[in-house]
């Protein structure tokens, strides 16, 4: 299997408010940067879209070092929350259904078919591909805040 690296960051304009995501993906010597935006949305929203994007760029199978300041989504993945919230038909407990559960299945998916390990890293700490992400999506949460 392929080894890739991706880094995501999510920033939303209010919340909810225009959004947008950024990401880098890299292989070996090759890095390829993405992003997007969504008029109304919301961060979580937009921390999940950056991850989701990246992880359906890879053309196969790969072993995916995934790093994100967002604990929302490390830990979701990494504790097994989101598989849980799954398992329990997208409700977090008896009384509160799971947040962005179409966004959640969509990713489980993907983490199906690669090996990701999750790193959580502190934004906005000086970490040069969060700062980068971080730069993607406030440039396309700028575009979106335009349509």
């Amino acid at each position: 299997m392929k080894q890739v690296e991706i880094f995501t960051d999510g920033a939303c304009q209010g919340n909810p408010g225009p959004g947008g995501w950024g990401a880098i993906l890299r292989f070996g010597a090759h890095e390829k940067e993405i992003s997007g935006g969504d008029p109304n949305t919301t961060n979580n929203r937009m921390e999940l879209s950056g991850v989701i994007e990246a992880l359906k760029m890879l053309k196969e199978p790969c072993k995916v070092d995934l790093y994100s300041d967002s604990q929302y989504v490390c830990n979701a993945l990494s504790k097994g929350w989101a598989k849980k919230w799954r398992a329990n038909g997208w409700m977090r407990n008896k009384k509160e259904p799971a947040l962005n559960p179409e966004l959640w299945a969509e990713l489980l998916k993907l983490t199906e078919i690669h090996q990701v390990t999750v790193h959580w890293i502190k934004g906005h700490a000086g970490h040069a591909e969060n700062e980068r992400c971080d730069q993607l999506a406030v440039a396309a949460a700028e575009q979106a805040k335009l349509r």
